[in-house]
């Protein structure tokens, strides 16, 4: 038995010191731009995408829909795992075949060498043998295994295959770890890209069901320090995915100010127009249903070894308030981080991961980080 000699912490627990604003530090100046796969140093990614995001991959998320509409605003979609091998890879091939149209503004949308839409998918493994040669014939862009806690010797065994069958051409993302021991298993395996976070999620479970986890912060910033580490001792760049403990827009920008590449949301996407879930009028306020990968809804029972119920579950099925259009959401975010690096003065991610400073909250500084102000309008009286 080990005990580490720190805190868990969140990314609630810090805040972002600003640096000099400069001339150059403008809206229209900052790239959000990021590498989605592997790649060595010095060198262009295989694939990247323009707008940091990615959505889950869960049923309530990543529906056909949203993964056009996502590449659209320069993310990318994984079309989620838990259905047949061949409903997947219809789902796959539907967000290939819409061909995007040229444009003749600033066009950040995620196309692939032929001018088709990009798209991930998820993958577990189990029939990951039978599942991913579905997929890349029909198009995926990247896959990504799908689990709770990815350091495992069945993951590795799955990099394995894809990286002898298909060389680089084809990127197996991996995961989900929250230390540097992990990652390092992962990356020397093979993976295109690591996801961090384990038990953070807004419908995950995990940390209550199975007392496994970390503090989302406390996570990224070990395995920031190894993919950086790797990085200097390999030459090859291994890019972060920080999956899970993202409450608001906020958490994204500091996510990325640790040194995560890129990130990915469930409870934020699943909000929205496109997400595949019913909209439900409730008490006079329309909701979207949302429910995790790991909860009895998903029918997740193979991941357990189960052919009937479920053992326990690592999630749960409830509802969260509909946002409206991804359009709209996603331009909006975008503007938050860009005005936060712009505040900590820089226009790149690459920048931002470098020069960020942060420091630690307080429980009394918590207190002030949001307005507690109610407003109230002063009572109407008549004219007379």
């Amino acid at each position: 038995m080990k005990i580490l000699p720190e805190i868990s912490r969140t990314l609630s627990e810090y805040l972002l010191i600003p640096g000099l604003t400069t001339e150059d530090c403008t809206p229209d100046r900052v790239d959000l731009g990021a590498p989605l796969v592997r790649h060595r140093l010095g060198e262009e990614p295989g694939v990247r995408v323009a707008t940091p995001l990615v959505s889950a991959i869960m049923q309530a998320v990543s529906s056909p829909t949203l993964a056009v509409a996502l590449a659209r605003a320069g993310g990318l979609s994984f079309i989620h795992q838990n259905q047949r091998i061949e409903d997947q890879a219809a789902d796959v091939r539907a967000v290939k075949g819409h061909d995007h149209p040229a444009s003749g503004t600033d066009d950040r949308a995620s196309v692939d060498g032929e001018g088709r839409l990009r798209v991930g998918a998820g993958i577990n493994s189990r029939d990951f043998k039978d599942r991913v040669p579905a997929l890349v014939e029909a198009g995926a862009d990247v896959l990504c295994l799908d689990s709770s806690d990815g350091y495992s010797v069945h993951q590795a065994r799955t990099l394995e295959f894809a990286r002898e069958t298909y060389g680089e051409d084809v990127p197996v993302g991996a995961g989900n770890v929250v230390d540097g021991r992990a990652f390092r298993y992962l990356a020397d395996a093979g993976a295109a890209f690591v996801k961090v976070g384990i038990g953070g999620g807004a419908i995950c479970t995990t940390r209550a069901q199975k007392g496994i986890g970390r503090g989302q912060a406390s996570a990224l910033l070990d395995v920031v320090e190894a993919r950086d580490a790797y990085a200097q001792e390999t030459g090859v760049y291994v890019p972060l995915c920080c999956d899970g403990g993202l409450l608001n827009d906020s958490h994204m920008a500091m996510a990325l100010a640790m040194g995560a590449d890129f990130i990915m949301l469930g409870r934020y996407f699943a909000r929205l127009d496109e997400s595949p879930s019913r909209k439900l009028l409730i008490d006079g306020q329309w909701y979207k249903e949302y429910w995790g990968e790991g909860s009895l809804r998903a029918q997740n029972e193979a991941r357990y070894g189960q052919r009937g119920r479920m053992v326990f579950e690592e999630g749960v099925d409830g509802y969260v308030p509909y946002a409206g259009g991804l359009d709209d959401n996603v331009e909006r975010t975008r503007a938050k981080i860009a005005s936060t690096m712009i505040s900590c003065g820089s226009t790149n991610l690459r920048d931002f991961h470098r020069d960020a400073v942060l420091v630690p909250v307080s429980a009394e500084s918590f207190k002030q980080t949001g307005a507690e102000v109610q407003l109230r309008l002063p009572a109407l009286t008549s004219a007379e």
